[in-house]
This record gives C-alpha cells, sequence and structure tokens, in this order.
C-alpha cells in the first residue's frame, strides 16, 4: 500500500513452544502517531522488534519503509529509529558525547554531524546538561536524551517500546509534546504502551493481547465499535456494591475511584440495570459518562479470557 510505511500480512512469532505474536496483519499510515496497546506480556515489544529487523518473523511477512522484513532487516535499521524502554545510552558519557556517538552510528559526518547534534540539543532543551553524565540524569531528562538520539538522524519512522515507563506525569506529559512535533515534522511514530491514557493521545490504535490484534483504529472508532455505557456513582457501602455489580454477566468492569464506582455494561439501559441490582443500597450522585479507551480494552479482555 503506497500510503503505508508499515504492511504486514499474518506476522508471526514462536519462541520454541511459545507463540509470543499470532497472525498480526497491520497498516501504519505515513506521517501518523500510531500505538500498539495491551498489557504486559501481550506480544508488543516482540512485534515492534519483528519490526524493526531485530527478531525473524516465524511466520507472514511484511514491509517497513519499503524494505522487506525478512530480507532486508539491516536496510530497515537504517531508515529508522528506536527507543526501548530501559534507558540504553552510555552512562560514562556525557549528554554531548552520547548524542556525538550515535550521529555517527547513524552515518552523520562533518559539518552534517555538528549540525544535527546542536540542532537536537536546542529542541530538546539539553542546553544546559551537554557536559553531564547521562547516568546521573533524572529519569525524565535520560528520555529526553534517548530521544534526541534516536532520531538524530531525522528518520522517517521512529519506533518508541514503553517509552515513558517510569517517567512522571509531567515529564510524560512534555514528552508527547516532542511526539506530536516530531509527526507534524513528517516522522511516522509507531510507539507501544500499556497506558491507556496515552493511547487516546494516538491517531490510531492497535490492541493486543497474547499475541493476537483485537482491535484496529481511531481512539473514537474502537470505543465505539464495544457499544458500551458507562456510569459513575456513589453508593453507600461501596465494597458490597461493587461485588454485587461484579456478580452479574451483563457487567463488564466495576472499578474503584476513590468514593465512585465506575461501571461498564453492554447490557444496553444501565440505569435500570444498576439500580435494579442496587435495591438495597441508598445510591446518590449517579450519571451516565463517556466510555474511554481503557473501558474499551478491558471490555475486549474480559471476552477473550472468557473465550
Amino acid at each position: 500500500m503506497t500510503d503505508s510505511i508499515i504492511h504486514t500480512e499474518h506476522l508471526s512469532r514462536r519462541f520454541g513452544s511459545l507463540v509470543a505474536v499470532e497472525d498480526v496483519s497491520l497498516d501504519v499510515k505515513k506521517g501518523e502517531v500510531f500505538g500498539v496497546l495491551g498489557p504486559n506480556g501481550a506480544g508488543k515489544s516482540t512485534t515492534i522488534r519483528m519490526l524493526c529487523g531485530i527478531l525473524a518473523p516465524s511466520g507472514g511477512r511484511g514491509t517497513v519503509v519499503g524494505f522487506d522484513i525478512e530480507r532486508e532487516a539491516e536496510k530497515i535499521k537504517l531508515h529508522i529509529g528506536y527507543m526501548t524502554q530501559r534507558f540504553s545510552l552510555y552512562d560514562d558519557l556525557s549528554v554531548w558525547e552520547n548524542l556525538w556517538f550515535f550521529a555517527g552510528i547513524y552515518g552523520l559526518n562533518g559539518k552534517r554531524r555538528k549540525a544535527r547534534v546542536a540542532d537536537v540539543i536546542e529542541k530538546s532543551g539539553l542546553g544546559d546538561r551537554t557536559k553531564q553524565l547521562a547516568g546521573t540524569l533524572s529519569g525524565g531528562w535520560k528520555q529526553r536524551v534517548a530521544l534526541a538520539s534516536a532520531t538524530i538522524h531525522e528518520p522517517p519512522l521512529l519506533f518508541l517500546d514503553e517509552p515513558t515507563a517510569g517517567v512522571d506525569p509531567v515529564s510524560r506529559r512534555e514528552f508527547w509534546d516532542q511526539i506530536h512535533r516530531i509527526a507534524s515534522a513528517g516522522t511516522t511514530v509507531l510507539m507501544t504502551t500499556h497506558y491507556m491514557d496515552e493511547a487516546e493521545r494516538c491517531h490510531r490504535l492497535a490492541f493486543i493481547f497474547r499475541g493476537r490484534m483485537l482491535d484496529v483504529g481511531t481512539p473514537a472508532e474502537i470505543v465505539e465499535r464495544r457499544h458500551l455505557t458507562v456510569a459513575e456513582l456513589e453508593v453507600e457501602r461501596i465494597t458490597d456494591a461493587a461485588d454485587r455489580l461484579r456478580a452479574r454477566p451483563e457487567i463488564d468492569a466495576v472499578s474503584h475511584y476513590g468514593h465512585t464506582l465506575r461501571v461498564a455494561t453492554r447490557a444496553g439501559e444501565a440505569t435500570a440495570l444498576i439500580r435494579s441490582t442496587l435495591t438495597d443500597f441508598a445510591v446518590r450522585d449517579y450519571r451516565e459518562v463517556r466510555p474511554s479507551v481503557e473501558d474499551a480494552f478491558v471490555s475486549m479482555v474480559r471476552d477473550q479470557e472468557a473465550a
């Protein structure tokens, strides 16, 4: 597909008898921020490593930036940026030395190399930390250096594998601002995450669970396809009320948010269902709210586990 920078058909990966990824067919369009969402162990990192040319697939086929995943893996590596969930730079080198080193690894030389190092330092706000050893940086600053290193050669495609794990909320928000600036400049971004709020920031999503794709689409499309009704309520004896609701098969999920219960169902009329279940509880401050990506994902996972 000419407008797809990533295209796979029935991609799979096995480790002995373990099926880590199974039958993944995927298209990522040029210029979008695409999220691969799923819990730990779902197969997200294995998928991204196949797309990067690090792992050979056990089955299926695909192309990344125009190159075959299996036959042209080394060419793929030259045309992508890759940032892992762990800080993979050199602790005993300064920020500037790390950037200079990775610019050289990606084939930049002479004036071009010097100009790109200076440019990413300025855009990443690293000017006051160029001489600081990378190992002494906080998590948020390490993340900035890692992202700058992964994009220093201006790749058309950037892979981010759980990039915000262990990073504080402020740094996460600043990181996402950087991601959308990179995407608006023409770089396609594919990232894996298990943070549901981050999924809402992507143009499109793929839900993966136990190595299989459950759904692909915009956040709004995915939520709409689940046909969920979600309500929030305050109720006396909140723990007992939650247990009572969970016992109903029509209820998809019940979650505590402080003194509030969030209840998701696909049974249609949520109000009648909840009130008929909690007839001997005093329900107050009841309201229906917009379903979220997290609601949709939990609903899909519950279906898969039941099956």
